[in-house]
């Protein structure tokens, strides 16, 4: 059973590393002059409107920025889990 909590401890203890190390990271996208940039945790840490558009515009271009910097940034996420060796005990 101490066994288990030992493993349970590092594995915590890995995602935490991995966690911390993704939030440093930042993806970006733009289209039609709004700009999202999120951080490797899926935390938005900018976002810029182009008040030229139309509110319906605006709102297109943000959902478009978001889904693409989200796909970006959870390929980026598994690209640096295989870097870290992945997470023992999940497989």
């Amino acid at each position: 059973m101490f066994n288990k909590l030992k493993q349970f401890k590092d594995l915590r203890s890995q995602a935490k590393t991995m966690q911390s190390k993704l939030a440093d990271e930042k993806v970006s996208e733009e289209k039609n002059g709004v700009k999202v940039t999120l951080n490797g945790n899926l935390e938005i840490i900018e976002l810029s409107l182009n008040e030229s558009l139309s509110n319906e515009e605006q709102s297109k271009a943000l959902k478009t920025c978001l889904n693409d910097a989200i796909k970006k940034t959870q390929k980026l996420m598994a690209k640096k889990m295989q870097e870290m060796g992945g997470m023992p005990g999940l497989s």
